[in-house]
């Protein structure tokens, strides 16, 4: 099962400079194998709340994604510290 991806803006500025080719491979990793939990643990993804899960993409940066029907959102990319910065001010 595929799913589309979209990115908000925000996602869009937290890529860091040069990671923009390795962030695309991964985004097409996670949209073909988003919901298929073997595939799962070869992608690195987490669930972090309802419908919130992190992927990594390399050792220090993860993408944050909100799941929904046939559509995952990334809203976030950054370090471990970063992003739970980011989730506590989702809260």
């Amino acid at each position: 099962m595929s799913c589309a991806i979209e990115t908000t803006p925000r996602f869009r500025r937290s890529i860091p400079e040069g990671q923009h080719a390795v962030v695309l491979e991964t985004l097409n990793a996670v949209r073909n194998g988003f919901g298929q939990p073997h595939l799962h643990t070869g992608l690195a993804i987490r669930k972090l709340a309802r419908n919130i899960y992190e992927c990594r993409t390399g050792l220090d940066l993860r993408l944050v994604f909100e799941a929904k029907k046939g559509t995952l959102t990334f809203d976030f990319a950054g370090n471990h510290d970063e992003v739970r910065a980011y989730l506590k001010g989702r809260r």
